[in-house]
């Protein structure tokens, strides 16, 4: 008996703790506010909304009503209109932004972990002479000199991100190219092309997607930041940032110009926050099962 009770409690002992991972509440909501983001964004040009650009000066700081569903701006403006061109706006700096940013960083820093030496020095000096500028301010300063427009606004951004990105993809390279699977083709006489495009680049993507919806939040609280500013997307071409800006005008007497736009980004960019870090917590080896 005493046996057979020192074995049970052996087994229980050794028998290692699962972690079950579920996915909240908040994620489900943040998924759902962000398809209805983009289905706003994609059948803006079906939906039944007048011209973002047709102004009313006789309609000008309108309440809601039947005919515009969060009344008209400063300039008699739909703001729905505006809210929802705006969307797409924001998303497409919030998605192609940190795509040039994790196509170029990512390559550099798998070449960087995996070859390491001189390849590796060089990348991380030059990010980190890129890192040494201030985003904000160096963004302000190449876009008051290019000039505003959307392509310009997304290339600057996607620059700025790719250090990030860089280490993100370093840090992986640095911790798979140590693994069984790599030593083994190595041996087997794979190529160094093979062994990054087949043994490296699947596990190294999972973090950089988690990474990416991070980096989408934070690339429309910049573009709005820098519409705010008025070093966005030129006028007339409605933005969040710059919706924002010009409802600051009004905040006495019409603040839904400004709160509206400004809570609308608000829970988009905290829905891209909640995506990323769910996403992350489930690729992050240190957060697996003991």
């Amino acid at each position: 008996m005493a046996t057979l009770e020192l074995s049970i409690d052996e087994d229980v002992a050794v028998s290692p703790v699962k972690r079950t991972r579920r996915l909240g509440p908040l994620f489900w909501a943040a998924i759902a506010w962000i398809i209805l983001v983009f289905a706003a964004a994609g059948l803006v040009g079906v939906l039944p909304l007048p011209s973002p650009t047709d102004m009313d000066m006789l309609e000008r700081r309108a309440p809601a009503s039947p005919l515009h569903w969060l009344g008209t701006d400063g300039l008699g403006r739909d703001e729905l209109a505006r809210l929802i061109y705006g969307a797409r706006i924001s998303l497409i700096v919030g998605l192609c932004a940190p795509m040039i940013g994790v196509t170029i960083g990512g390559a550099l820093g798998m070449l960087a972990g995996y070859f390491r030496g001189r390849l590796e020095t060089l990348v991380v000096g030059s990010m980190d002479v890129l890192l040494a500028f201030p985003p904000l301010i160096l963004a302000l300063a190449v876009t008051a000199y290019l000039g505003q427009s959307l392509l310009n606004l997304t290339c600057i951004l996607g620059v700025l991100g790719i250090p990030a990105f860089m280490r993100v993809a370093r840090a992986a390279t640095l911790t798979l190219a140590r693994r069984e699977f790599v030593i083994a083709a190595q041996a087997l006489g794979a190529t160094h092309a093979r062994i990054l495009l087949r043994e490296l680049l699947p596990n190294v993507f999972l973090p950089l997607v988690a990474f990416f919806l991070l980096g989408v939040a934070v690339f429309i609280v910049v573009e709005g930041a820098l519409s705010f500013l008025g070093l966005g997307v030129p006028p007339p071409i409605s933005s969040w940032g710059s919706m924002i800006g010009e409802g600051r005008e009004s905040l006495d007497v019409a603040p839904s110009l400004a709160f509206i736009p400004a809570i609308t980004m608000f829970l988009t960019v905290l829905s891209f926050n909640l995506i990323g870090d769910t996403l992350r917590a489930f690729t992050d080896p240190r957060q697996g099962a003991l």
